[in-house]
């Protein structure tokens, strides 16, 4: 059965998608705000909302959150993104009710108490620590700051010492009033339900969203640049980039083709020359990440420090060479690679939820399985090796790395080495 897709008088967008052999459900709200919305000193504001929505309402403290849904055997959970922030559960359908009430209830209705707001700060504190001291986090932190070139879409989702701790219960709450707005949300169920009973709730649930627009994002674009830190460990954690391609973007499912073909298993290019013929590193896989207006495609590696001189040359061989004889029998592999992740992803309630919900707040509407393997279909070799060449030769890299970075190789040096013809920006560090 296909997904129904519901306006409400106010705006909120609903996502129904009535799976009848299951006997669970999983459902949430998807609303169109991250850690790109945030202004310089609201940095972390999205991430901290999301902790403490969860940390007691006008009728429930923290724990009688989490009990009324564990106690029926379910799950609650939220995650903030770039993009986006959901709030989202699974359980029994027959409890569906209660979970969407608790949902709405913590949106809608959270007190943000100054005592509980003082304690998951300190729990946010830890999470930034712990996220610097892990290399292989650091990293990808140091990356996105270098490509984006300070912009919000560049910053760490989990804010700084001095955002946090700064925050009060009005930021919070501007926040909310701000970006919470019904036509910036999207409620997305799948599962075991009766459709027609599930909207009727949700509409009663969900109508004191204000229904106005929210602010359209601070737009972004990709720069380049590069960020080393110096860190006394056995491996060095080093990441290459380039500018990507944007949700909306002609390349956006060929971008997709090309990372699996490049980094994406066992079997893919990098893998095999770099560690299996090389033995340069243990783990080394490419990325493709893409927002709404623009992307960042990349290559992620781990290495001990003498083979760090060698290591990088062999991975810009690989992305030069992907221009030249990308073969369809790669495409068709890579195809299937795609075609059974998503097909497996499908058989859960919980990844059709949000693979709908994201795609009506992207897209602004949801895209069959079927439409997305034809527009994989119809991307060839050629195609392929033409966007291997743009990415990789037009686009400013970007260098960051975590470890011992004497031998790493910089901005320029990897710009030259292929043959590129982008302006680098003087913003190395």
């Amino acid at each position: 059965m296909t997904v129904e897709v519901t306006k409400i008088g106010n705006g909120l967008t609903v996502a129904l998608h009535h799976m009848p052999h299951l006997e669970t459900v999983a459902f949430g709200t998807w609303v169109k705000a991250g850690a790109r919305d945030e202004a310089a000193d609201e940095h972390g504001i999205a991430h901290l909302l999301e902790h403490m929505a969860f940390k007691g309402t006008k009728t429930r403290n923290a724990r009688q959150i989490v009990e009324e849904i564990e106690n029926v055997g379910g799950d609650i959970n939220a995650a903030t993104s770039v993009e986006t922030t959901a709030y989202h559960a699974r359980m029994m359908a027959s409890d569906i009710d209660l979970g969407l009430e608790v949902l709405q209830d913590i949106l809608q209705n959270s007190v943000f108490d100054e005592k509980e707001m003082a304690r998951e700060k300190h729990v946010i504190l830890q999470e930034i620590g712990a996220a610097n001291d892990q290399p292989d986090d650091l990293v990808f932190d140091l990356f996105q700051d270098a490509a984006f070139g300070g912009q919000a879409i560049g910053r760490p989702i989990l804010g700084t010492k001095e955002t946090i701790t700064g925050f009060s219960r009005a930021d919070l709450e501007a926040y909310l009033g701000t970006h919470y707005r019904a036509p910036n949300m999207v409620v997305s169920v799948a599962g075991k339900i009766d459709s027609p009973r599930v909207l009727a709730l949700v509409e009663d649930l969900y109508a004191g969203y204000s229904p106005e627009l929210a602010a359209k994002s601070q737009s972004a674009s990709y720069v380049g640049g590069q960020k080393f830190v110096e860190r006394d460990i056995a491996e060095t954690q080093i990441i290459l980039g380039f500018e990507g391609r944007a949700y909306q973007a002609r390349d956006f499912y060929a971008s997709q083709l090309l990372s699996m073909i490049l980094g994406g298993g066992m079997s893919s290019r990098l893998f095999q020359e770099v560690r299996e013929k090389h033995g340069y590193c243990y783990s080394i896989y490419s990325f493709n990440w893409n927002f709404s207006d623009t992307g960042v495609f990349g290559v992620a590696a781990a290495t001990e420090e003498q083979d760090l001189p060698k290591l990088v040359p062999v991975i810009l061989d690989e992305l030069l060479r992907a221009a030249d004889n990308i073969s369809e029998e790669e495409v068709t592999r890579a195809r299937a690679q795609i075609r059974a992740g998503l097909m497996m992803s499908m058989e859960s309630p919980a990844a059709r939820a949000g693979a709908h919900a994201r795609q009506l707040l992207l897209f602004g509407r949801t895209i069959p399985n079927e439409e997305l393997m034809e527009r994989l279909e119809a991307i060839s070799a050629a195609r392929l090796r033409e966007l291997a060449g743009q990415l990789f030769t037009t686009s400013a890299p970007t260098v960051a790395a975590v470890g011992k970075i004497a031998h790493v190789m910089d901005q320029e040096t990897v710009a030259r080495k292929l043959g590129s013809t982008a302006t680098l920006r003087n913003a190395a560090e």
